[in-house]
């Protein structure tokens, strides 16, 4: 018995390893965005990916009741601790097949407000953590969507393993008050794609690409592609109802009809990072 719970499990472990490769196939390109929902893939099967989608009460200032929040998938987890006591984990995760992804996020501060924001990217290797990445970004002059690019001149990620992200925003209401923290964390995992797919990819539309990406459960291109869309259509009806829909799929609803924002600048990349600068002073952006 004991043999056959093993083998069980090493079943278990090799296949939530290669499933995410497997889910990538190829669908015809024909597809409307609206007839193709996203499909969510499984998440990690431990609690490697808990997080936080967004802040727990608001920071006050002008963010009318709202805090940061990371557009990506949650799930629910529920671990036996003994034999009586179980522990929910939220976790915060989602898949890409770029080397270099970018993460949307939802800023409900006007820049006045804003002290500084930061991007952290670590990568996570036999349960130890280093920093790939660290910058500060331009805040956006108002409330709404914006997008963080982790860039080409760094390392590529690896196909497979867990990357952990943080969004932190210190917001700062007047002059006279400390400065308090609003931030977002979560995960995301790079997959690998089949060929037929790639060959689809390489031929699809911007919209088709999206459609692609929803069906295959690949959170990060897909919201991105869209978002790119609407970034160049703004007033395209049929978008904006694709991107609800979206949203709507993975409870995000409460910010679908957020603007999105073309910023936000790096200020200071890890390069240059000191532990000695905590804080940075706002920079207007010059978008």
């Amino acid at each position: 018995m004991k043999n056959l719970q093993l083998t069980i499990a090493l079943v278990i472990a090799f296949t939530s390893n290669i499933s995410y490769a497997l889910q990538l196939q190829a669908l015809p390109v024909n597809n409307h965005l609206s007839s193709v929902k996203f499909i969510p893939p499984p998440p990690p099967p431990d609690r490697s990916a808990a997080g936080s989608r967004g802040g727990a009460a608001s920071r006050g200032c002008d963010a009318a009741n709202q805090t940061v929040t990371a557009l990506v998938p949650t799930y629910q987890q529920t671990l036996k601790q003994g034999k009586e006591a179980d522990v929910s984990i939220t976790q915060v995760w989602g898949l890409t097949s770029a080397e270099h992804p970018s993460f949307l996020f939802f800023v409900p501060y006007n820049a006045s407000s804003i002290a500084n924001i930061e991007f952290v990217l670590q990568e996570e290797t036999n349960n130890k953590s280093q920093t790939l990445y660290r910058t500060y970004l331009t805040p956006p002059k108002s409330p709404g969507i914006i997008s963080v690019h982790y860039p080409p001149n760094q390392g590529s990620l690896q196909v497979g393993k867990m990357y952990h992200w943080f969004f932190k925003v210190r917001v700062q209401c007047d002059q006279k008050q400390s400065t308090k923290l609003d931030y977002a964390d979560g995960w995301v995992q790079r997959v690998n794609q089949n060929s037929k797919l790639t060959e689809q990819l390489k031929q699809a539309t911007p919209q088709q690409k999206a459609t692609l990406y929803t069906a295959n459960g690949v959170w990060y291109d897909a919201i991105v592609s869209l978002a790119e869309l609407r970034y160049k259509n703004p007033h395209n009806e049929t978008l904006l109802a694709n991107w609800t829909t979206l949203l709507n799929s993975v409870g995000l609803e409460a910010i679908a009809n957020q603007p999105l924002i073309n910023c936000c600048e790096p200020i200071l990349n890890n390069k240059n990072f000191s532990k000695s600068q905590s804080f940075l002073p706002t920079v207007p952006s010059s978008k």
